[in-house]
């Protein structure tokens, strides 16, 4: 799945369920949790729809702030998911700190 194309269905997920991202016009950059957009009970819906969209698992170590702070991080995430890169092994700014 390309990536412009996972940051448009979290982009239209997140404003369809999330009213502040939609009177805000959340874009890809905006901090999700740091400006309220969600809290922690939007972080599960989040999760689940992760889950059944993409057909990932997402488990205790991945919900750490960076995954889901923006947007294009939360896309991010869901591409090494997709491609079965593990989150440990990056910094959580899509770098990669293996050898």
């Amino acid at each position: 799945m390309q990536p412009d194309a996972i940051r448009g269905q979290l982009t239209s997920f997140i404003v369809k369920n999330f009213p502040l991202a939609r009177k805000r016009n959340v874009g890809v950059d905006d901090r999700l949790l740091g400006e309220g957009i969600i809290d922690s009970l939007g972080v599960l819906d989040i999760v689940g729809y992760l889950e059944n969209q993409f057909q990932i698992a997402v488990g205790d170590d991945d919900l750490s702030p960076e995954n889901f702070e923006t947007i294009g991080r939360l896309a991010a995430f869901v591409e090494r998911k997709l491609t079965g890169t593990s989150s440990q092994g990056h910094d959580g700014n899509g770098s990669s700190s293996r050898a």
